[in-house]
């Protein structure tokens, strides 16, 4: 979501135009040049005036809105109070439609897809549903659900909606304490586990006997697990136990949109996991508000349509979707859950909707780069030309499928075909994905490619780019239809809503929005002091009305000299060159200067080791000071084309082999640096290259 984009929105943001009234798109346009007036029209409208500082609150910018909303916020359809409308009407429906596959396990080998129908999946669930109930538990309890993407899951899911229970992820990614933690702290009463997760469970199990009453296995208990679980008054069934439980007639709860959905607990930098508690009315809002946006900008979603789950469930970016396709009678595939396999599922499965995270498009770009550069010189300049001709059609405001049709056939279809040959949506969200990455997926995937930006608490995305338009490289598009949007000045990071190009954080308010943290009322008295959302995000808004995500709120920090270093702004930066995997600039007010920890890119080290004549393995290389020298040379570079300040310069890097882990605790499930527990783990390390810069310096 981060890239160089142009900057001069809403001069006229707070000054007031006569004759237009507070909704009028005509007022946004006020006073931005005549070319880029027909793009502002489109996608946002003024709604609300800015807000100057008072009270010790910051200025405020003005309110916007999506143009597809400019009437007010879309209105959600009366006849659906929960996720399980979505369900249900789709059974009813679509009830020979495919809805869940997986691929059939022979031998250890992955053969194809086989699925269940809606109507097959309705009939497990109902059981499932009917035995949660047997077990006393009641509309309103808690139950949690262990484990990665599968049929499973997503059934646990249903089951619960359809008795009006909240269920609660636990991220397959988190170790024992933050699962001990959210099983304690939401008072889960049942637990659905994936079988290779029971060992993490049992662990947990005698620290939550005060609400657990049973464990049940996605496939099957061993008689010494249940033993050791029963020993606390804990029960445990097998899937084909539970579901064959001697059951009783249930009166189906009526169900209310403003009924908690889901306890979703974040991962957090910092700290225990924060519960966001979303309600049926944030889900609705989600999925109708992803049908609206693509009716008005591309095609919305069929029953001819198939979605490949490997996202995590336990996030709200793929529950939404998933909702979404479950609602049009579409088919979800899932992964086997092993990121190596990762590609050839997809291949197998050939879906039309697929959603990723930069890593994965990154993955992909190098990928399909490294291909091409292996190939002859008349192959790269084939694609090459390909490639610039139909970027410049793009450009003129042609739509993928139109910008280059012939190039499509000879060149880009073997891209389309290394994702299935089918795939026609392409969606990124999570963290910020490169312009030159999404401009590359743009042009050569043969699919539409939208991002987006949102987190736990708007219930995925609240701002969305516009399909087929490219002005929107490098931003995150407009307002969501069922969200208004403004920025908030930060006058101690230099960021002002109401200057000439307006920066600062973003706040959000609207239908998606999270209803507060479980148990933590001062936490959400303080995310929304002043009815707005603050979401911690530094956001500039575009001329066309688009939003661009420059920076993040809390991490700053200030140098002993007085310097302010935004420091994810500087890890952008850094993470530009083509050496690095990935990258932890660190500083503090003691020091004048930033160190970093650096995950070279191991090709790129072997190629500098060819050249310099280096020997030994990446590990050993790694600690080589040239091989140092020069990867910290290489990135100061980079910094100072990216115009980073002086001070910003890393004056050390200690170059780690291993990549940062979700395992050793270093980054979240979405791959967002933890820089707490980096520097508790790195400690000897910052210690040693402040040692060494400062003797070095002293040296010189």
């Amino acid at each position: 979501m981060k890239s160089a984009f142009s900057s001069s929105l809403h001069r006229h943001s707070t000054k007031k135009s006569s004759g237009a009234g507070a909704g009028d798109p005509h007022r946004i346009v006020a006073q931005i040049p005549p070319v880029q007036r027909r793009m502002a029209e489109m996608f946002t409208v003024k709604v609300g005036e800015a807000t100057p500082a008072a009270g010790g609150r910051p200025a405020a910018g003005p309110v916007y809105r999506s143009v597809y909303a400019k009437d007010g916020l879309m209105e959600l359809p009366p006849d659906v109070q929960s996720p399980w409308d979505f369900f249900s009407g789709a059974v009813k429906k679509y009830p020979k439609n495919r809805m869940l596959g997986q691929r059939q396990v022979t031998d250890g080998k992955a053969g194809e897809y086989v699925w269940q129908t809606y109507e097959e999946v309705y009939q497990k669930v109902m059981r499932i549903g009917t035995a949660i109930r047997s077990l006393d538990v009641n509309p309103g309890a808690h139950c949690g659900i262990y484990g990665s993407n599968c049929p499973e899951w997503v059934m646990a899911m249903q089951a619960c909606n359809s008795q009006g229970i909240c269920y609660v992820p636990l991220y397959d990614t988190l170790g024992a304490n933050a699962v001990e933690f959210i099983m304690d702290h939401a008072e889960i009463s049942i637990a659905f586990v994936q079988e290779s997760k029971i060992k993490s469970i049992l662990a947990v199990v005698p620290k939550c006997t005060a609400h657990l009453r049973a464990i049940v296995s996605f496939g099957y208990f061993t008689t010494e697990m249940k033993k050791e679980a029963e020993k606390f008054g804990v029960s445990c069934f097998s899937w084909e136990e539970f579901s064959s439980m001697e059951k009783q007639n249930y009166e189906y709860p009526k169900k209310q949109k403003d009924d908690i959905c889901t306890i979703m607990y974040t991962s957090g930098t910092t700290g225990d996991p924060k519960g966001v508690i979303i309600t049926n009315r944030a889900i609705i809002a989600g999925v109708m508000t992803t049908e609206h946006l693509l009716k008005e900008t591309d095609k919305v979603i069929t029953e001819e349509d198939s979605y490949f789950s490997y996202l995590p469930l336990a996030h709200i970016f793929d529950q939404v979707i998933e909702n979404y396709c479950i609602s049009k009678g579409a088919s979800i595939g899932f992964w086997q859950g092993d990121i190596r396999y990762l590609m050839e599922d997809v291949q197998v499965m050939k879906p039309t909707i697929f959603c990723g995270v930069p890593r994965v498009y990154d993955r992909i770009y190098t990928g399909i780069n490294l291909k091409i550069q292996s190939g002859g010189m008349l192959a790269k300049h084939l694609f090459q030309y390909a490639y610039n001709y139909k970027l410049a059609n793009m450009r003129k405001g042609l739509k993928q499928h139109e910008a280059s049709p012939f190039f499509d056939k000879i060149v880009f279809s073997k891209i389309k075909e290394g994702l299935g040959g089918r795939i026609r949506l392409m969606i990124a969200g999570a963290a910020p994905l490169p312009g030159q990455i999404e401009e590359f997926m743009r042009v050569t995937s043969c699919s539409v490619f939208v991002q987006g930006y949102g987190l736990t608490e708007s219930c995925a995305g609240c701002f969305t780019s516009i399909a087929n338009v490219f002005s929107m490289i490098g931003t995150v598009g407009p307002p969501v239809t069922t969200i208004e949007a403004r920025l908030e000045s930060v006058p101690e990071m230099g960021y002002d809503a109401l200057s000439e190009t307006p920066r600062g954080e973003i706040c959000l308010r609207g239908h998606t929005l999270f209803s507060g943290y479980y148990k933590r009322p001062s936490l959400t008295e303080e995310v929304f002091s002043d009815g707005w959302f603050h979401t911690g995000d530094i956001g500039e808004w575009q001329p066309n009305g688009a939003m661009k995500i420059i920076d993040r709120k809390k991490n700053i920090f200030k140098l002993s000299q007085g310097e302010y270093v935004a420091v994810e702004v500087v890890e952008s930066a850094y993470m530009q060159s083509p050496l690095v995997a990935s990258v932890w600039v660190y500083g503090n007010s003691f020091e004048s200067f930033l160190v970093a920890v650096v995950v070279p890119e191991r090709q790129a080290l072997e190629e500098w080791v060819a050249t310099n004549k280096k020997a030994g393995d990446f590990a050993e290389l790694c600690n080589d000071p040239k091989a140092r020298g020069y990867i910290q040379d290489e990135l100061n570079k980079t910094g100072k084309k990216l115009g980073l300040r002086g001070f910003e310069m890393l004056k050390a890097v200690h170059l780690e082999p291993v990549p940062f882990s979700i395992e050793k605790d270093l980054i979240t499930p979405t791959f967002k640096l933890k820089r707490p527990q980096l520097l508790k783990y790195y400690k000897k390390c910052i210690d040693q290259m402040y040692k060494d810069a400062k003797d070095g310096r002293t040296a010189l």
